[in-house]
């Protein structure tokens, strides 16, 4: 008695997200990525867009130096 394996009963369908769509989750990707390398990259609290508040920047001041950006 031999068993073997069943094969593949159908091919899989490719998933087709519209061209809007699409563009839509590319412009919020890209509006986060901007965000994020803000808060990390540029956010210093002297040129925040908060005032002198530090807390953003305390908050990602080791990601700074990890990811090599200068921050005092």
């Amino acid at each position: 008695m031999s068993t073997s394996m069943p094969g593949p009963s159908a091919l899989p369908v490719p998933v087709v997200v519209p061209a809007t769509k699409a563009a839509a989750w590319l412009v919020v990707t890209a509006l986060i990525a901007l965000a994020v390398y803000y808060f990390i990259g540029v956010d210093q609290g002297a040129y925040s867009v908060f005032g002198k508040d530090m807390h953003i920047h305390e908050f990602v001041h080791d990601s700074r130096h990890f990811l090599g950006f200068p921050c005092h």
